[in-house]
């Protein structure tokens, strides 16, 4: 029986991200299916063509060197993993550029870091860079760069660089291609009777106490989807967990088929700067504030005053990305600090007036101006 259509953004979108995971790429650590590669490189040219950018954020690159060096398992040193990436990535990424060539479109290796996107100007010289490569015959193959990062600048998994990316190009959709046929109310492999949940909010918190682990091979499982749909979401992208076996699972998608979990945003998007501050996954300091200041932040949509604060954490700069906590260790706000942590804890609870006279300068009236401050 035909599955039902139903009508959602995916057939009116005109930019993707689609993440395809290690497993798929490998055949559970076989090598590269070149036969499965070439199936879905067919259905991202055929959306290309049918006038829908597509990012493509590409895992592999270690489980390709993995398989090229012989080994079975994952190694546990940092060295190993980023040799097994520097081996496995040309593999990978010629694979693509053969397979997309017929279709009269070439392939852009972009290779990013955490600090790639935290960096303010790092973050828009790859969104600008991303947008000359959609404007052209090219789909550029993302994957984090792993021969230099460490566990301090790491993503950490290709969902979550996936849904930063989204954000990165303001996607229509975050489509990320696993093993599963999407996202089950328990787990299939060991559940027969599992039910596969077809449409749900991003943020329901629900979802993540029926996600489970990773694989042998991947770093994600099912949790790190479901954080990388509520990250998307911040931009107002839509995020679809789907089968990548499944036959032209794309352009089925694409079709306004019911395909895999279609996962709704249910926040209105932010503005460019508060994506970027959004999905900031790694803080440089904390600002701890008292009740007061917490509710001037979450229901007055006020800037944070140094007078509210009650202590300072961590060692970080001007123009840094730090986290706005209450008394009690919730994380309410992350935003751009005006003042380097020694100055900031010079002016803890003073009144704005104080400020020159304890500093002998001042550089903004508010320790994070609302506009560089996204409440969580």
């Amino acid at each position: 029986m035909k599955t039902a259509l139903v009508p959602t953004p995916l057939t009116r979108g005109t930019r993707w991200v689609v993440k395809i995971g290690s497993a798929l790429l490998t055949n559970d650590g076989k090598g590269l299916d070149l036969l499965r590669i070439e199936q879905w490189a067919a259905q991202i040219a055929e959306l290309k063509l049918a006038g829908i950018e597509v990012v493509l954020v590409s895992s592999g690159a270690v489980a390709a060197g993995m398989s090229r060096l012989g080994w079975t398992e994952r190694p546990g040193s940092m060295e190993l993993l980023q040799a097994a990436a520097a081996v496995g990535q040309t593999k990978l990424v010629q694979t693509y550029e053969d397979l997309f060539q017929p279709y009269g479109l070439h392939t852009a290796q972009i290779l990013l870091t955490h600090d790639d996107l935290s960096d303010r100007k790092r973050y828009l010289n790859a969104r600008n860079t991303l947008r000359a490569l959609l404007a052209m015959a090219v789909i550029p193959i993302v994957n984090e760069n792993d021969t230099v990062t460490t566990d301090e600048i790491k993503v950490g998994d290709n969902d979550t660089l996936g849904a930063l990316v989204a954000n990165l190009v303001e996607a229509d959709a975050l489509i990320l291609l696993t093993d599963q046929d999407g996202l089950f109310d328990a787990d299939p492999r060991q559940n027969p009777h599992a039910t596969l949940i077809r449409h749900a909010q991003a943020t329901d918190p629900a979802l993540v106490a029926v996600a489970g682990s990773g694989g042998k091979l991947g770093r994600g499982g099912m949790a790190t989807k479901i954080r990388a749909a509520q990250l998307a979401a911040r931009s107002g992208a839509v995020t679809v967990i789907a089968g990548g076996r499944i036959d032209r699972v794309l352009t089925r998608l694409r079709a306004g088929e019911s395909v895999g979990t279609y996962l709704e945003p249910d926040l209105a998007p932010l503005v460019a700067r508060k994506q970027w501050l959004a999905g900031h996954l790694q803080m440089k300091g904390e600002l701890v504030i008292d009740s007061g200041a917490a509710r001037a932040l979450l229901n007055q949509g006020k800037s944070l005053l140094a007078v509210g604060v009650v202590s300072v954490k961590g060692s970080f700069q001007r123009g840094e990305c730090v986290a706005v906590k209450s008394e009690q260790g919730l994380t309410l706000a992350r935003g751009l600090v005006n003042y380097d942590a020694q100055d900031a804890a010079k002016i803890v609870g003073q009144s704005t007036q104080q400020i020159k006279s304890l500093l002998g300068f001042i550089n903004e009236p508010e320790l994070i101006h609302r506009d560089n401050l996204v409440v969580l």
